[in-house]
């Protein structure tokens, strides 16, 4: 079959696999998201599919339906539903004759998250209220006269969520059979990741509260467990503030919690570890202290459209005998197991591979899990665990994927001029002239605290599609090759970092003799954007250039954007008032004045990461010095735009990017 070039607009005909559960009778459910190109928005819809691959339906024909749970029984499945006034909670009930689908919480409480009770009698969520509301539904339709807004947190906006509303996430219980809900927590806190103890006792969850008053919660990186009982008015601190504590699980027995939490040791290049403490309470202990290993996802990537997974996970079959987690390692994300003598080993592998969401089945015997491939987009995934068999259960991109034209990345690896080892992929078009030269884009990836895998990306493959080859580099910083590794590029920006990058340019030219070294391109998003800035500013090699989501100046920065503070005093190692003169000299805006390379510019207006002024003062200053460079601002778009953004600017900037680079390069 004659295969086609992969084009921006085939990223309307993807379908995304997401939230996979397992139900304890052998079902899973998952969710499953497409795009409505005529109202250019994201549709997602529950699915439940068999261990086998087989009755793949579904079940909901809402529109915007996610976060499907089975309840304890598998009688029931639940999910929530995006209505107009906020997310409801909604039921299937499995055994009935109709499978129609019930409301149990009006869209009005808002439901973040929930869980249900042991015993499948009660559900537990959490909600935004007033610190000091009851969280009834008439608070949503107050109304007050027009004032100004108010802010006194030293971090008073998110990206993602905007400036802060001044409501707090609360915890809630509904009672299924008198249909009733109670709040259980009440203050300047919020509340996450609501779990039910296995006795169905308690509920525990992830806060942060900081008791002394003369302390700055927005300058303080830790968060611990609490629980409460049903019926109580205090929750009880469980952690020690301590750790930044993101996911938890029970032990089966409920004797203990297992944390993935960090130390900050090293700021944000600090790895993700296990930790156990008791669940009455204590100082956490390291579990596989010896595991040099970032525990959860840190892939980058534009075909995930949702976040990973909780970990860990154990099954209440085996007594909790195996625990899983996932790792990123070595260019791929898999899920390991952890044993009782603190190794890890990996459970799913082969080949490229980014794991990014899984459960394990009560029982123990399975791992079901999504997983994008160098192949193809995410599809689900049955794996025996006892067998080590095996299953891919859906194939919803098969027949888009047997039209195109998926060009695999080949593993690039070298050993730095100091001595650090370097990973990469490079992707070359299939479709090129005998003899051709073909003109090579440096990507370079965000965090700088984040992976590159070599699995399938459209951003990319729309790149190789065009003619390009295209090398993503994992330099120093990057999650997945230890710890040392993680932290290195702290307090040395465009240092060790910098070189690595300009030297797999020269590693790639050296071995791939079709690469044309006189047509070099380099683009990259967030901390990619900075460093195209910087390499650009500092070299001439480059003859097209396009930055993204960037910053240009670490001293504006310091003030605008939601991570100023920890990113820049963290990451490049100061303070305006203290460091002024080395922020300015670490900035690509002190040398834009050097820039010769053609410069596309490409910014969310509603990015609150690195805040659209930075794009605009690097395009005001080219501008006044006479440089060759483009302003695209998006609008209603944030940091997340390449992969969450409205379909339609999404394509745009693909297309916008491919334009460049044609002109250009």
């Amino acid at each position: 079959m004659n295969k086609r070039p992969i084009t921006p607009e085939d990223l309307y005909a993807y379908r995304w696999v997401t939230d996979p559960v397992v139900s304890i009778r052998g079902r899973a459910a998952y969710v499953q998201q497409t795009i409505d190109r005529e109202k250019n928005e994201y549709q997602t819809h529950i699915r439940t599919i068999l261990l086998d691959g087989s009755e793949d339906t579904a079940v909901t024909a809402g529109m915007k339906d996610s976060s499907p749970s089975w309840s304890p029984d598998g009688s029931m499945l639940s999910f929530l539903r995006l209505e107009e006034g906020g997310k409801g909670l909604w039921v299937i009930p499995v055994d009935a004759d109709s499978m129609e689908p019930k409301r149990l919480v009006a869209p009005e409480r808002k439901i973040l998250q929930y869980a249900w009770s042991p015993a499948g009698t009660h559900i537990a969520f959490t909600s935004k209220v007033q610190k000091d509301s009851a969280g009834t539904d008439a608070e949503s339709n107050k109304t007050a006269p027009l004032r100004g807004k108010v802010y006194e947190r030293t971090t008073p906006k998110a990206e993602g969520s905007g400036w802060w509303d001044g409501l707090y996430s609360h915890l809630f219980v509904y009672d299924i059979e008198n249909d009733a809900i109670t709040q259980l927590t009440v203050g300047s806190w919020n509340v996450s990741s609501p779990i039910w103890s296995p006795d169905g006792t308690e509920i525990s969850f992830v806060s942060k509260q900081v008791e002394d008053a003369s302390l700055d919660a927005d300058l303080l990186y830790f968060a611990d467990v609490y629980t409460i009982r049903p019926g109580e008015r205090e929750p009880r601190k469980v952690t020690d503030s301590s750790l930044l504590i993101s996911q938890f699980a029970y032990t089966p027995n409920g004797e203990s919690l297992m944390l993935l939490a960090s130390d900050r040791e090293f700021g944000s290049g600090s790895h993700n570890r296990l930790y156990e403490v008791p669940s009455a309470g204590g100082q956490p202990t390291p579990v596989a202290p010896g595991l040099d290993m970032q525990l959860g996802n840190a892939a980058l990537g534009d075909m995930k459209s949702a976040g990973a997974s909780p970990s860990p996970q154990m099954a209440a079959g085996d007594g909790g005998a195996s625990m899983y987690v996932l790792g990123t390692h070595d260019g791929t994300v898999n899920v390991y197991r952890i044993g009782a003598d603190g190794t890890a080993e990996a459970v799913t592998f082969g080949g490229e591979r980014d794991v990014y969401q899984y459960a394990v089945s009560s029982d123990g015997q399975t791992l079901l899990f999504a997983a994008l491939t160098d192949e193809r987009p995410g599809e689900l995934y049955a794996l025996n665990l006892k067998s080590g068999q095996e299953t891919r259960l859906t194939h919803h991109n098969d027949e888009l994927m047997d039209q195109l034209q998926v060009n695999k990345p080949e593993r690039i690896e070298f050993v730095s001029s100091d001595g650090w080892r370097i990973q990469g992929w490079l992707l070359l078009p299939e479709q090129r002239e005998a003899g051709a030269k073909v003109p090579l884009i440096l990507q370079i990836h965000g965090g700088p605290h984040a992976m590159y895998t070599g699995v399938f990306s459209h951003e990319m493959q729309t790149l190789v599609a065009q003619g390009y080859a295209v090398l993503m580099v994992n330099p120093r910083g990057s999650m997945g090759y230890g710890q040392q590794f993680a932290k290195a590029c702290r307090g040395d920006f465009a240092g060790g970092d910098c070189n690595d990058l300009l030297e797999a340019v020269d590693v790639a030219l050296a071995q791939y003799n079709v690469l044309d070294d006189t047509r070099l391109g380099v683009a990259g998003g967030s901390y990619g954007g900075v460093m195209t800035n910087w390499i650009v500013a500092h070299t001439n090699r480059f003859k097209a250039a396009v930055t993204q989501r960037s910053i240009s100046n670490w001293l504006s920065m310091y003030g605008t954007s939601d991570i100023g503070i920890s990113y820049v005093e963290g990451v490049i190692g100061g303070n305006p008032t203290e460091h002024a003169d080395m922020l300015w000299s670490r900035s690509p805006l002190a040398h834009a004045h050097n820039i010769e390379t053609p410069l596309l510019i490409m910014h969310g207006e509603q990015d609150y990461r690195t805040p659209v002024s930075q794009a605009e003062e690097l395009y005001t200053t080219l501008k006044r010095q006479g440089k060759v460079t483009k302003l695209i601002r998006y609008p209603g778009s944030n940091h997340s735009l390449l992969k969450s953004g409205k379909p339609s600017l999404r394509v745009d900037s693909f297309e916008q990017v491919n334009a460049w680079f044609s002109q250009y390069l």
